[in-house]
């Protein structure tokens, strides 16, 4: 069985902290999306709900005659009041929690935002689920940099206030092979 990991592509909020905000798609990012998953070959489809994810998904899964979940535990990490802001806004306002979250993500979460531990537990829990429905399929995950770098930490055996160190371009697709 493989399972694909697809980061969606850029959206019409390009550069800002975007997690929990429901923000489109560009068309960019739709097509590279496309481009990615050219000549591949997927049973079962599962994806964050969030529109940069769920549209994309459900279009490929139905041009491609095949099933679509909606899995809310594959949302982006909430970047509480850092939502909407680029790097740049929140290092001229704030920049002590901006460079303590990324020297320290684990005892540093965003100001009212989530944990990277509660992140963590929701996407290994959607994980495991997705494995065992999946059976033997082809499974093809649509989500977020922070789900991704979670995962992709835990399978590399890496300590989680590592994973925001990983590189997870835009519509880049990561294979497991389970």
């Amino acid at each position: 069985m493989h399972v694909g990991l697809l980061r969606h592509g850029e959206t019409l909020l390009p550069g800002r902290y975007c997690g929990r905000t429901d923000v489109l798609l560009s068309e960019q990012g739709h097509s590279a999306m496309s481009a990615v998953l050219a000549g591949s070959s997927w049973q079962r489809v599962i994806s964050s709900p969030l529109s940069r994810c769920a549209h994309f998904a459900q279009a490929y899964a139905a041009d491609h005659g095949i099933a679509c979940a909606l899995d809310a535990r594959w949302c982006e990490l909430d970047f509480g009041e850092w939502e909407n802001s680029s790097a740049a806004e929140l290092q001229a306002r704030d920049a002590q929690r901006l460079g303590d979250f990324w020297r320290d993500p684990l005892a540093n979460p965003p100001p009212g935002g989530e944990r990277l531990q509660s992140l963590q537990a929701r996407v290994s829990a959607a994980w495991e689920e997705a494995l065992t429905q999946a059976r033997e399929e082809n499974l093809l995950i649509v989500t977020h940099g922070g789900p991704l770098r979670v995962l992709l930490a835990q399978q590399r055996g890496l300590p989680l206030g590592q994973c925001l160190q990983m590189e997870v371009p835009l519509a880049s697709l990561r294979l497991i092979e389970c």
